[in-house]
């Protein structure tokens, strides 16, 4: 009991003792009485001093940016443009491949036919109805056709042969 009691004596003294001692400070806006105004002629002055260190450039000494010649940039090359358009509709292949494999193992299996193949439930996006596996897999092909859309409006932009995409 006397543990508690000197606890709130000492929590007592020390909350009368923070606001006496902050009223004996001085205040900081008393110190300041005159405002100075800096200009470039003075920083100059007091980095040659060496008291303080400018970073940056100064205007007139930016360098020019000028492209270096022979830099490759892979979308202004056409031969770019054909392998990632093969490699897009590669994938958008093997998509349209896996939903065709999938809708026909459901139809299979809704017929109680026999089928050879079947669902893939190890696979990385498993899911629980047909319906939601036919869902993800027409995900999958609509990303790819995305992809593809895309590649060939940069090509577009870059002013890219449009047979070029379609390896001709």
């Amino acid at each position: 009991m006397t543990r508690y009691l000197y606890a709130a004596f000492a929590l007592g003294l020390v909350s009368v003792a923070i606001p006496l001692r902050a009223a004996n400070r001085p205040h900081a806006e008393g110190d300041r009485q005159t405002k100075v105004v800096w200009t470039n002629d003075d920083l100059d002055k007091l980095h040659d001093l060496g008291l303080i260190s400018i970073v940056g450039r100064e205007d007139d000494e930016r360098p020019t940016s000028t492209p270096q010649p022979g830099l490759y940039e892979k979308t202004q090359d056409p031969d770019w443009y054909a392998a990632q358009a093969a490699k897009l509709r590669d994938e958008l292949e093997y998509r349209q491949a896996q939903l065709r494999e999938y809708r026909q193992a459901l139809d299979d299996a809704r017929n109680l036919k026999e089928s050879t193949g079947g669902v893939n439930l190890v696979d990385e996006d498993f899911a629980i109805t047909p319906e939601a596996g036919i869902e993800i897999l027409q995900q999958r092909v609509k990303q790819a056709q995305m992809e593809l859309d895309a590649l060939e409006d940069l090509a577009r932009r870059n002013d890219i042969e449009p047979g070029t995409l379609r390896g001709q």
